[in-house]
């Protein structure tokens, strides 16, 4: 079963891994391995912290990540979306506060993928997607101002808006020499994909233009000016201290982290399904990245998820199994142990043109754009959650944008949603197609047959409440007819209980014709099925009927 809590390693082990296996995985992990060492370094400095912690994710959440994942193919370790709230988080709460809120936010992926829920978080609403991974794509690329033009700032303020006014006023300290490195790093990453696709132009252009800063001594900051010497070792594991306040106080930022890694990680798998033609396993995918981000703030690393890019990187140079990302990981190590001492000479502008690049395609500006061709009410939501995350907080877009999808949600599920008394010269044009048109029937004087046609959620529950109280007089009986009912839920039920309860004050008997399944177990245990008796619910609209008869013969013998 897909959804089974099962790594996939274990199923690519019982069909049985050769060697032209192995030997695919081992290219096209090592190349993956090249392509992460600038996007984990870069990642790293973006986020507020020191280089090498974004070092540390990509190895140790990498290979947990391949290790427990449920994809055949998904690369894990630090992405651009964790950059904005790593670094707010970063800033209020020092590195203790991050590793408590990443470590709450595995523990919370893990809890969601035991109890099953990974279908549904893909269900994210698009228009909110696209907002908050733009918006943050913009924050990306405004933060790489500095460094890219080699600006001297003496602080740098948190809000976007102060940004760019301390950018510019500081305009006066740019820094040719910096702009010169980065412009030409950019070039370079840029143009080398006509060469090859294989090698990725920001590696080129770490490779290229270090070693010219450093031979010329040019005045631009690296990392080893700014951070100090990266070690090229893993750090002991260290417990950090469980303080409940804190543990309170960052809650929200846990929450947006589990959020931003349980989508991106399932997106970046049903990405890799589509390219290999498999199906990941959600649940099992949640935990493998739950397992990774608890354990990786250990090290000193940072929040890691499913990274599209470096997952279809592997899957261009052949990877086909997690241990392909395994590889990809311990060759990061190697990396940082034979060569994390020369990681100091990188320039800071080399790094900012790397970043201006993965902003540029993490902004999926196109799709930005096509939505502006959606309804008005997608447009809304779009762009709200767009200026929500770049003026004022992520977390603060997402919450925003999830509950104006809601109700969004409710109010079209309010207009799909029709509910009104039948008047037989109405249904006549339904009678050739429709066996049950209540045009084929005779109603009963007393009867009156009452359609709701669409989902009876929350939403449309008042249009079913407003349209009862038309009756000028109680009827002898209600037929509520829900043939086209497909789903109810708990405002739906309450809304047919408070009928049930005015029929019975009314002296009215209350019928149900065409109940579909999940509004009749609904009903059942909801307790209200048992109450109106199990009689008083038919297949269709005829058996209401003739029970409808007989229910008003009965009233009309006692009378007589």
């Amino acid at each position: 079963m897909p959804t089974r809590l099962q790594p996939k390693l274990f199923t690519v082990l019982k069909e049985g891994y050769s060697l032209s296996h192995f030997s695919a995985d081992l290219v096209a992990g090592l190349i993956t391995g090249i392509v992460a060492l600038p996007l984990a370094i870069a990642f790293g400095i973006a986020s507020g912290v020191k280089p090498e912690q974004g070092l540390y994710t990509a190895i140790i959440a990498g290979f947990l990540i391949s290790l427990l994942s449920g994809s055949r193919v998904q690369i894990g370790g630090p992405t651009g979306a964790f950059i904005v709230i790593v670094y707010g988080v970063v800033q209020q709460h020092g590195i203790e506060g991050l590793t408590l809120a990443t470590m709450m936010a595995g523990a919370l992926l893990v809890i969601l993928g035991i109890a099953r829920l990974g279908s549904v978080i893909k269900y994210m609403p698009y228009p909110v997607t696209v907002g908050f991974t733009t918006g943050i794509a913009v924050i990306i690329a405004v933060t790489q101002i500095p460094d890219f033009f080699g600006l001297q700032l003496a602080t740098t303020p948190g809000e976007f808006l102060e940004k760019i006014e301390l950018y510019w006023a500081s305009r006066e300290t740019l820094n040719p020499w910096a702009l010169g490195v980065g412009a030409s790093s950019l070039g370079i990453i840029l143009l080398f994909p006509k060469v090859t696709h294989r090698i990725p132009g920001s590696l080129i252009a770490i490779l290229l233009v270090t070693p010219v800063v450093a031979l010329f001594n040019l005045p631009v900051e690296t990392i080893g000016s700014r951070f100090g010497e990266v070690p090229n070792s893993l750090p002991k594991p260290t417990l950090p201290d469980f303080d409940l306040a804190n543990l309170q106080s960052l809650f929200p930022a846990a929450v947006t982290i589990a959020s931003l890694g349980a989508i991106e990680s399932l997106l970046s798998a049903v990405v890799a399904d589509g390219m290999i033609g498999t199906r990941h396993r959600s649940n099992m995918e949640l935990v493998a990245q739950g397992v990774a981000n608890i354990v990786t703030p250990l090290f000193g690393g940072i929040p890691a998820t499913g990274a599209i890019a470096r997952t279809a990187t592997n899957i261009k140079n052949g990877g086909r199994t997690p241990i392909a990302g395994m590889i990809h990981a311990v060759t990061l190590l190697l990396i940082l142990l034979f060569f994390g001492k020369w990681a100091s000479l990188i320039p800071m502008p080399v790094l900012a043109a790397v970043l201006l690049i993965v902003a540029y395609n993490m902004s999926e500006w196109r799709l930005f754009m096509n939505l502006f061709s959606s309804p008005r009410s997608d447009l809304a939501v779009l762009l709200i959650t767009f200026f929500l995350t770049v003026l004022v907080d992520l977390t603060v877009a997402i919450e925003a944008g999830i509950v104006l999808a809601a109700f969004l949600f409710m109010r079209r599920m309010e207009k799909v949603t029709h509910a009104g008394f039948i008047i037989p010269a109405n249904d006549e044009e339904e009678e050739i197609h429709d066996p049950f048109s209540i045009a084929r029937f005779d109603i009963p004087e007393g009867v009156e047959v009452f359609e709701i046609n669409g989902p009876f959620f929350f939403g449309a529950a008042s249009k079913f409440q407003d349209a009862m109280t038309v009756l000028e007089k109680p009827p002898k009986v209600l037929i509520l007819r829900m043939r086209h009912v497909p789903a109810i839920d708990a405002t739906g039920l309450h809304a047919l209980e408070s009928i049930f309860k005015k029929t019975e004050s009314w002296g009215t008997e209350l019928l149900i014709s065409g109940i579909r399944p999940q509004p009749s177990e609904a009903l059942a245990k909801s307790g209200l099925k048992e109450r109106m008796g199990s009689d008083r619910i038919h297949k269709n609209v005829g058996e209401a009927l003739r029970h409808a008869r007989a229910l008003i013969e009965e009233k009309e013998n006692r009378v007589q």
